[in-house]
Order: C-alpha cells, then structure tokens, then sequence
C-alpha cells in the first residue's frame, strides 16, 4: 500500500521504490535488485522500470496516463538472486525465504487506480454485472 500510495502524477520513480526498500529493511528484510515492475502497454514488459528500492524524487516523474506494474519481492536474507538450472525459476542466493506480489496500476489525475485489486466478498458480483 506504501508504494500504490506513491503512484500520483508528479511524484517520481524513486518515490516508490524507496517506499518498498524502506518498509522491507525496517523490518530487517531485503528487496531483490535483479528484477523490476515495470510498465505496460503494447507489449507486457514496457518501460519505465519500476525498482523496488530507490531515493525519493530521484528517477522520472509519474504522469496521468501511465500503466505499469509494482511488484515487490522482499527476502528473509540478502538481496542477491540466482536463476535454477530450468532457466526459469529464480531464487535468493542464500537460499533464503522471498515472497512476490504485484499489482497493476492506472495513473489517474486524481491518483492510481489498482486494477488489480479483488472486490471484497459480497461485491464481487456487483463488478461482475457492470462487466458485461
């Protein structure tokens, strides 16, 4: 939520990188540093690049219109990653525990829109209906 907090026109990159690595390492956890959020568009992987960790108002501004996902992996252990020998999978270096979220987020001019945020029970049927 710290980060998604951060998704507004004219705040930067940055803002919400550091909003990740600040909340993660308070807790005494690490972000990985190999693999970004990034934004969308024609194509799934788009730029910018969307770090999980950053300094606030660093990197390029926010603007009404962009898309793209945040996608948070924070680790037990230290920040380094390896790929297995599937060429797929990727786990932490030391071998200890991680976790990945994602979220993606439509840049309003009155802040983000999570698009991909579940309805609570109850409601969901409601957003159902309005999709048809």
């Amino acid at each position: 939520e710290r980060a998604i907090e951060q998704c507004r026109p004219g705040k930067h990159l940055g803002d919400i990188g550091w909003a990740v690595q600040e909340l993660a390492e308070s807790h005494g956890y690490s972000v990985v540093r190999d693999y970004v959020g990034h934004g969308i568009g024609r194509q799934m992987h788009e730029d910018p690049q969307i770090p999980n960790y950053g300094k606030p108002g660093q990197g390029p501004k926010i603007k009404a219109g962009y898309v793209f996902a945040v996608e948070p992996m924070v680790n037990m252990g230290g920040h380094h990653t390896k790929v297995l020998s599937d060429g797929w999978t990727v786990v932490t270096r030391d071998g200890q525990p991680s976790a990945h979220s994602e979220h993606t987020i439509a840049i309003t001019e009155v802040g983000p829109e999570v698009l991909t945020r579940v309805a609570p029970v109850g409601q969901q049927q409601a957003v159902l209906m309005t999709c048809n």
